[in-house]
């Protein structure tokens, strides 16, 4: 079966990190419930989720295998959440609509729709992971965790340190030929979950404010479009690079115009 171009393929997800940028809402359960959870070490779970792909999943034989069972479990869960309660229009009957979108993405993989749909799912969990880390850390510790993480990207993928640890995190499978929603492929580009989440992080970082979280989200869509040219040389992109630079757009914006609220 014929699969989407690569061009097609790269932009599409470009545009799914604005989107993720701008559906996260103000999820008050999360807040209250977990207030007492709030710590500012929370903000270096993008960073070390990164940094264990590039040196441990290669160390430790079973960890993609692993990492493919945690994100079958937690990703749907999530969707759940997303759709029921953590970004904007949400409501509790809607979760439901995760259950068909991973019965397609079952059905019907390394096709159009299955690609689809596991995309979805894996975008909507990233948008609740999202809203659950700004309820549990501090939004300055939040903003420069995402700055090292975009930094931190940049250095493993110069030093080529992602790509074997990627490929084999890719190529792991759950049994039953079930989803992989470990990482995101659609048509014929591939982007880490990691890419995603930094993106729901953001839009979470900006949902009290929704006309700069509207102007971050479009902002990340030019950056990571404008990146993506960077495929015409090479072969892989730091793709959290245009989340971290429009988040800090946005914020020197903010500072020229008005004092910064800390959420």
């Amino acid at each position: 079966m014929p699969t989407l171009p690569f061009w097609c393929s790269i932009v599409v997800l470009s545009i799914v990190q604005g989107a993720l940028v701008a559906a996260p809402g103000t999820w008050p359960w999360a807040r209250t419930r977990l207030a007492r959870f709030r710590s500012g070490w929370w903000a270096l779970v993008p960073v070390a989720s990164l940094v264990g792909v590039a040196f441990g999943l290669l160390r430790v034989a079973d960890a993609p295998q692993g990492l493919t069972y945690l994100a079958l479990s937690a990703v749907p869960v999530l969707a759940v959440a997303a759709l029921g309660w953590a970004m904007h229009g949400a409501r509790p009957r809607y979760a439901v609509a995760a259950v068909p979108l991973f019965a397609v993405a079952w059905a019907w993989p390394a096709t159009l729709g299955g690609d689809t749909a596991a995309l979805a799912l894996t975008a909507l969990s990233c948008v609740a992971l999202g809203v659950i880390l700004v309820a549990l850390a501090p939004a300055s510790v939040i903003r420069a965790g995402i700055v090292v993480l975009a930094t931190a990207d940049v250095v493993l993928v110069a030093a080529d340190l992602l790509q074997h640890p990627n490929s084999a995190l890719v190529a792991a499978h759950p049994i039953a030929q079930l989803p992989r929603l470990q990482s995101v492929q659609f048509g014929s580009a591939i982007m880490g979950y990691g890419d995603l989440f930094a993106a729901g992080v953001v839009g979470a970082l900006f949902a009290s404010r929704p006309s700069e979280q509207r102007r971050a989200a479009v902002l990340i869509v030019v950056l990571a479009l404008v990146g993506d040219l960077a495929f015409l040389r090479i072969s892989e992109f730091p793709a959290t690079v245009p989340v971290a630079v429009g988040m800090l757009l946005v914020d020197v914006r903010r500072r020229r115009t008005g004092p910064v609220t800390s959420l």
